[in-house]
């Protein structure tokens, strides 16, 4: 996806040495407000129904996802490979009847096995943790 790529590259462009100053001096802790308004912004879209907001703030959230991990990746924290990796990683986890052979029989049931998984992922970290 052509415009995907052009997205990390102005990304690039605005944290980049001839880039934006306010954007390079950004961190997690100075957008977490932004990307709050942006998703109240997103949901306001939603309840309006109105697909043109929808899609305005879709991308508003989208490019601080983007712009959260190039800080990530600036600071050697992690990269975008390794979110999306994590991302597919959960999502082929969490529905274990789409990727795996488990049965069910209903949307609860689904329910109820992403929940259990996602109770179990929490339980592994504190374990990983405290090792």
């Amino acid at each position: 996806m052509n415009e995907f790529n052009n997205l990390l590259e102005i990304a690039n462009i605005l944290l980049g040495p001839k880039g934006c100053d306010w954007d390079k001096e950004q961190t997690f802790e100075s957008l977490k407000k932004y990307f709050i308004e942006e998703v109240n912004e997103l949901s306001e879209g939603i309840d309006n129904k109105d697909d043109a907001n929808i899609s305005e703030e879709l991308g508003d959230v989208l490019y601080l996802i983007i712009f959260l991990v190039k800080i990530a990746e600036k600071d050697k924290k992690f990269t975008l490979k390794e979110v999306i990796k994590n991302l597919i990683d959960k999502l082929t986890r969490r529905h274990p009847h789409v990727f795996s052979d488990k049965k069910v029989s209903n949307v609860q049931e689904i329910i109820d096995n992403w929940q259990s998984i996602k109770k179990q992922e929490k339980i592994d970290r504190l374990k990983e943790k405290n090792i």
